[in-house]
């Protein structure tokens, strides 16, 4: 039996490492507008969500504090139909804080945003202008290689509710991973919750199922043994 419980420690000490830096927030694609937007529970936390553009906008919102740093960034899937895809990064919120982005001269930026923006708000994009292929890393927790996009980080001067979108300027659809957030925050139920979730929609994000495959012959495996060594147990 000892011989049994150490092959399946060996098993599951194989699985992917708890590496992964962010909360998978999980979305359905239905935050297409202001009131849909998907609500992010406190943005200096990390955060990401898995998603697919179709030619659309997909919004996110959160309340923030004076002096809170936002952090965020797009990164892609390396799948061959998805190297040339460049969504835009765009940030909306008070009027009187984008006046300071002026000031804190955040550059690679404009105003192209082709969607109705709140009273009292503004919009400033972020595009991705570095060279294509872009900087790879490989993601170990959910066993991902992406290309790396663009990334924001800067000190929001004013208290309120922001938003933040992604879309494309070419109407172009691919799959990306958005990122909100800095601060790496899990709780031990988490082990056992979040990150066993966030792997298998990483597998479907990443469209690559063999991992999946293991994993399952390793767990089936597991408990065969276990299975197989309370029947000697009984027979014996």
């Amino acid at each position: 039996m000892k011989k049994i419980l150490f092959i399946g420690l060996f098993c599951l000490l194989m699985l992917p490492a708890s590496a992964f830096g962010h909360k998978l927030i999980p979305t359905d694609g239905s935050n297409i507008d202001y009131e849909s937007a998907l609500i992010i529970p406190d943005p200096v936390i990390s955060w990401a969500m898995y998603e697919e553009l179709e030619g659309n906008a997909l919004f996110y919102k959160f309340e923030a504090e004076k002096d809170d740093r936002l952090y965020s960034s797009i990164v892609i899937p390396k799948l061959d139909d998805l190297e040339n895809f460049t969504p835009s990064l765009v940030l909306i919120g008070p009027s009187t804080f984008l006046d300071l982005v002026d000031e804190l001269k955040v550059i690679d930026v404009d105003k192209n945003f082709d969607y109705p923006i709140p009273d009292g708000y503004d919009a400033y994009v972020f595009d991705f202008n570095g060279p294509i292929p872009s900087k790879e890393f490989y993601e170990p927790f959910g066993q991902i290689t992406y290309w790396e996009r663009q990334e924001i980080d800067l000190e929001l001067e004013a208290p309120g509710t922001y938003y933040m979108a992604v879309f494309d300027k070419n109407g172009s659809s691919g799959k990306l991973a958005l990122a909100i957030g800095y601060i790496e925050d899990f709780s031990g139920n988490d082990f056992v919750t979040v990150l066993p979730n966030a792997w298998l929609e990483s597998r479907y994000f990443s469209e690559d199922f063999t991992p999946l495959v293991i994993f399952v012959g390793i767990v089936s495996g597991i408990f065969a043994l276990i299975g197989f060594g309370i029947y000697r147990k009984i027979k014996q």
